[in-house]
């Protein structure tokens, strides 16, 4: 071994290199408030390493992007370990660039003659931002192009050339692939060789100054190695077990695929950039200049001239507590925009929203069909689970409530007076359409069920009590409500079984065929039976039952091809007819939205038994799936 590193010592003269490197003098001795810059060049190089890995796995075009994502977060071996040590490190990075950034202001560190090597580090910290910025995107999930977006809006507000820078950072007047490519290159390439460059630049000057030491007789001198070199190693090791501790406890998150057509709400930049978001509510319209270039500016430059600036005593206090009133600053506004987004019903909703898409693509890309190849974003676009409720918030919600919200979870408002207000609904709450509790319900209150429909108008004029005090509001209330339990029970289940969906728990056949009679016939306490009013051939007998008259036709009732038929044109001679006060919604939804929604308030979409747990575990957990019945 001896002779081997003789060899290498003629040939390269490392002992020399190290004896250089770890032999620097340090007057005062080794300090923890050293310790940052070599925590940041430690997390660089974690962001280097781990970005190699998720390089050989990513591929950057907007149908690829979030698919190889995808695969790295649940399908290669310890990916979600390697992306949740990227995405949590580079964050770290953040919170270590502040804390260097005061020990150096307060150590007097950029002052003559490293004036040079403070500059070097604020560029340093741009580069890491843009980089922050640029890594944002690259899932190519909901949040990271909305808030990239965002942030490129900002940039776009710049006097003259706005317009144009815009245009250059989206790669096009659009934002979509080229823009994903053009901040791949950035993220990947140029930013990280820029960082390296002026990195080393920054190292040799630190080196060629030394460390700024406030007080050097507080201690004898002494070398970096070891005792600092093991202060150093100790920082660098805690920081690490932090970002792994937010690894396998949180991991890092991704987002349903970017969908362009989709308005999200709940767009935000990363946290670090969410000062500058809630700033620029305070300059709204024209002036929103000023908080996105204007005032950025003027901080950048004062950093930039505090080596002026810190020359005498007083400057340098100054400098200290210009820094300190900064990060105070951003903490408050960082505070404030976390605050108003928890007290936003609206937000918190779209938020889980966007929880819920993201678990549900990952369930139907682990389904038996997998992704496709037609993208993740298709398989979210053809499923009932997540589009039903943004269909029904849309064209129902106008009237209707889903368990009192607008099937989106969110509650429908309206100003009034300048206040917000919650709008009720003015027709049923569909929540639990089609299940047994709503069949009991229109059997035995009926008047209950459709209360909302007394503050509704149609045409210009009030509903009042159109439905009621109708037919199926007097049957309900004179015959419905005074019905047996086991008669309830059973023309429920007979009703229900004509959906031809499934139940928990089943059906039951006894229960069937006797409500089936009732239905018919009713009993000797009831002999206005249903069939007096509705028609009907029950499923699976051989012709429909006698009887039949103003009611609607319930053949199939429940069904999806009775809903579809029924939200199409409730005004049909089989529906309600010249009664009806709905409106017909065959052109106003095309085939497919139509089957979206109906398949959706039967609960007709893929119901996954297991899921990956949350990004990062890397352990499948079982769920519950949905329930089939509503």
């Amino acid at each position: 071994m001896h002779t081997m590193l003789n060899w290498l010592e003629e040939r390269t003269g490392f002992r020399e290199l190290m004896h250089e490197a770890l032999y620097e003098r340090i007057p005062g001795g080794a300090r923890w408030r050293y310790v940052w810059g070599s925590t940041l060049v430690f997390t660089f190089s974690i962001q280097m390493i781990t970005g190699m890995f998720l390089w050989m796995a990513y591929s950057p075009s907007t149908q690829t992007a979030w698919e190889s994502v995808y695969y790295i977060e649940h399908v290669m071996q310890y990916g979600w370990l390697v992306r949740g040590l990227h995405h949590f490190t580079a964050q770290a990075m953040i919170v270590l660039l502040a804390l260097h950034l005061m020990q150096v202001i307060i150590d007097g560190a950029y002052k003559a003659p490293r004036e040079v090597n403070f500059w070097l580090g604020l560029i340093l910290m741009l580069i890491v931002l843009g980089l922050s910025l640029t890594g944002y995107l690259l899932p190519w999930d909901q949040k990271g192009y909305w808030a990239t977006q965002v942030a490129t809006n900002i940039a776009g507000g710049t006097p003259v050339v706005g317009a144009e820078v815009q245009k250059l950072a989206a790669g096009g007047p659009a934002y979509g692939h080229h823009t994903l490519t053009r901040f791949f290159a950035l993220h990947a390439g140029l930013l990280p060789f820029l960082l390296i460059a002026f990195l080393a630049l920054h190292i040799w000057c630190f080196r060629r100054h030394g460390i700024t030491v406030p007080n050097p007789n507080r201690a004898p001198e002494a070398y970096f190695w070891p005792d600092q070199v093991l202060k150093d190693a100790v920082a660098c090791l805690a920081i690490l077990a932090v970002v792994l501790l937010f690894v396998f406890r949180q991991g890092a998150e991704l987002g349903a695929p970017a969908d362009p057509s989709e308005n999200y709400s709940a767009a935000r930049p990363e946290w670090y950039f969410l000062f500058l978001f809630q700033m620029l509510k305070y300059f709204p319209g024209k002036y929103e200049v000023i908080g996105a270039m204007v005032l950025p500016g003027l901080v950048l430059g004062a950093l930039f001239l505090m080596p002026f600036i810190g020359r005498t005593k007083f400057g340098h206090r100054a400098n200290i507590g210009f820094v300190s009133v900064l990060l105070v600053a951003c903490l408050t506004l960082t505070g404030i925009a976390l605050d108003a987004d928890w007290k936003n019903a609206g937000y918190k909703a779209a938020v889980e929203q966007a929880h819920r898409d993201a678990q549900r693509v990952v369930a139907l890309a682990q389904s038996p069909n997998g992704i496709g190849p037609t993208g993740a974003l298709a398989l979210l676009k053809a499923d009932p689970y997540t589009q039903g409720p943004r269909l029904f918030a849309k064209n129902c919600a106008t009237c209707h409530r889903h368990n009192g919200k607008d099937g989106m979870g969110k509650d429908t408002v309206q100003m009034v007076n300048g206040v917000e207000q919650i709008v009720p609904g003015t027709a049923s709450d569909l929540g639990n359409y089609g299940t047994r509790e709503w069949i009991k319900s229109v059997i035995t209150d009926f008047p209950k069920l459709f209360a909302p429909t007394e503050t509704a108008s149609f045409e210009g004029k009030p509903l009042g009590k159109h439905f009621t005090e109708g037919s199926m509001a007097e049957w309900s209330t004179t015959h419905g409500a005074k019905m047996k339990v086991e008669d309830v029970n059973a023309v429920t289940e007979f009703l229900a079984d004509q959906s031809g969906r499934e139940f928990t728990p089943p059906l039951s056949k006894d229960l069937i065929d006797k409500g089936l009679e009732f239905f018919e016939v009713g009993n000797d306490e009831i002999s206005e039976s249903c069939a007096t009013c509705h028609a009907m051939h029950p499923r699976g007998a051989e012709k429909p039952l006698d009887g039949g008259g103003s009611g609607p036709d319930l053949t199939g009732y429940g069904s999806g091809k009775w809903l579809t038929s029924f939200v199409n044109n409730p005004g049909a001679k089989e529906h309600y007819g010249k009664r009806n006060r709905m409106p017909a919604f065959e052109k106003r939804m095309n085939a497919e939205e139509l089957r979206l929604l109906v398949d959706w308030m039967q609960g007709n979409w893929y119901k996954p038994q297991a899921t990956p747990a949350p990004q990062g575990a890397g352990i499948p957990q079982e769920v519950p799936a949905p329930k089939t019945e509503h």
